[in-house]
């Protein structure tokens, strides 16, 4: 029986990954993937337009990345503390 998406996101979660295998999520993502990650090891949680203003992508860009990034299970999300209207990101490992 095959898992739904929101099984896979929450089995991914749970999982702890090693260097090896976090860079082996990484590697077949697109430019903007691996930039929104690079700046989310650098300075999390940031929000979306953060990680716009933060990586100078368009804003369609970011939210692009962060979708291939939640795929692979090496991004996560909640409400932002400050503004519960906002979501913000982190990485997972």
């Amino acid at each position: 029986m095959s898992m739904s998406t929101a099984e896979d996101r929450a089995a991914a979660a749970e999982e702890t990954l090693s260097e090896d295998e976090y860079r082996d999520r990484l590697r077949d993502l697109p430019p903007s993937a691996k930039l929104v990650a690079k700046v989310l090891e650098t300075d999390s949680p940031l929000s979306q337009g953060q990680l716009a203003e933060e990586s100078l992508l368009p804003d369609r860009t970011v939210r692009y990345a962060l979708n291939r990034l939640e795929d692979v299970g090496l991004v996560g999300s909640r409400y932002s503390f400050r503004d519960a209207r906002k979501q913000v990101y982190y990485l997972k490992h």
